[in-house]
């Protein structure tokens, strides 16, 4: 008993099929398992395969398609315009804004010629620009340009000089207040620190000087200028100097003028402990009064001659002698027309009384004939002006009681300046 196939899908089920010219063989591939087109009929026997992808000839040779160009798994997008994007970039820092705006141009013409993608950032490019190169031209009109290149100085100046302010304290690297520094650490004056700034000032435009008139100036003006910020020498420790800040020869070149005056150990490396500040703003007008009187006989002992032995500059010395002579008659009269408080009245007219034995001394001395007359003046004026004497009333008026040490190594021995 025979099964027939399936109907497919143009015959009826029920009718049976006509037997072709060969007999079907039975198998997984045999042909009856499937349906036909009965349009699509062939006359020679089905084979043991499926039939593959490319055609075959009559006599079962397949026949391959003719080779042809490669192609690329990916798509390649059209390359973007370089001028478009230096376009861009120009217009975006506004640094070369006429030859940002060319370049745009240019790119919008290529990008349209040859296809590339860019145009966008073309004309970004170019509208940025133009507007760059309209706001130079505006600042040219209007003097602008000229007022942002001296903003650029000020700050590049501010910088240099890490825009420190009198009072302020900072450490050096590696705490050393010698050569050129690019970094400072500003820090409170109450804990350890390497320097204190106690002035500045700004040097005159012009030519870069030099290192070693830099230093001499420096040097001259801090050195002077520190009675103002620390009015009571006797505060300062003997170990304590002057310091300075001064420009570069590349800080100059952009407008640096400053000098920053400081206080330093003369210890390389060992630090200050709380501020050096001694002025107006921590003392009492008493003490106020006793140290400016006190100034005034500092001030002209600083002017001794260079000619360390009488008998190279007589005439030096003499002239000396009479500046003394001359603070001593101020310094006497402002002790005694200030109005002292009773703790402090009698130590202070006793100073009065021995300063005015030292002027009489010191008069004297600028009006001898000869060295050998100088000399006994001189040395009695010199000891009646001992530090010792004004102790009494320096502790009256709560100030510093112990002389500054006069030995090498004390204040003004070492100093010296960094480069900014």
């Amino acid at each position: 008993m025979s099964i027939p196939p399936p109907p497919g899908p143009h015959q009826p089920e029920g009718h049976s099929p006509q037997p072709g010219p060969y007999p079907q063989q039975p198998g997984p591939y045999a042909p009856g398992l499937y349906p036909q087109d009965p349009y699509q009929q062939s006359p020679y026997p089905p084979g043991p395969y499926p039939q593959g992808p490319y055609p075959q000839d009559p006599y079962g040779q397949p026949s391959y398609p003719a080779w042809g160009q490669g192609y690329s798994p990916y798509a390649r997008p059209a390359p973007v315009n370089g001028l478009a994007i230096s376009s861009l970039v120009l217009g975006i820092l506004c640094c070369l804004p006429g030859v940002g705006l060319v370049l745009g141009l240019v790119a919008l013409r290529q990008v349209r010629r040859r296809g590339e993608r860019g145009r966008g950032l073309a004309i970004a490019g170019s509208v940025l620009s133009g507007t760059g190169l309209a706001l130079w031209a505006l600042m040219l009109a209007t003097g602008g340009a000229g007022a942002f290149w001296e903003g650029f100085k000020e700050g590049a100046r501010d910088n240099a000089v890490f825009t420190l302010s009198k009072g302020e304290c900072f450490n050096a690297p590696g705490g050393s207040l010698q050569g050129e520094t690019y970094d400072l650490d500003e820090v409170g004056c109450a804990g350890e620190h390497d320097a204190e700034v106690f002035a500045s000032f700004d040097l005159p435009d012009g030519s870069y000087p030099g290192q070693d008139a830099l230093d001499e100036t420096a040097g001259d003006r801090c050195y002077g200028l520190q009675d103002g910020y620390a009015m009571d020498a006797w505060a300062v420790p003997d170990d304590v100097d002057v310091y300075y800040l001064v420009p570069t020869p590349e800080s100059w070149a952009v407008g640096d003028r400053a000098v920053t005056c400081l206080f330093g150990n003369t210890n390389e490396g060992e630090p200050l402990t709380g501020s050096l500040r001694n002025d107006e703003t921590v003392l009492d007008a008493d003490q106020l009064a006793y140290l400016k009187a006190a100034h005034v006989l500092n001030a002209a002992l600083d002017t001794a001659p260079d000619a360390e032995y009488v008998e190279d500059d007589l005439p030096g010395h003499r002239a000396w002698a009479r500046r003394v002579a001359t603070a001593l008659s101020e310094q006497t009269g402002m002790l005694r027309g200030h109005d002292w408080p009773k703790g402090a009245s009698g130590p202070v007219a006793a100073l009065a009384d021995d300063l005015d034995k030292a002027r009489a001394e010191w008069s004297k001395a600028a009006g001898s004939g000869d060295v050998d007359t100088f000399y006994p003046h001189y040395e009695n004026g010199y000891d009646l002006l001992d530090p010792s004497r004004s102790v009494t009333a320096r502790k009256a008026l709560g100030l510093a009681a112990t002389p500054p040490s006069e030995a090498d190594g004390g204040a003004g021995a070492g100093g010296g300046g960094m480069e900014v």
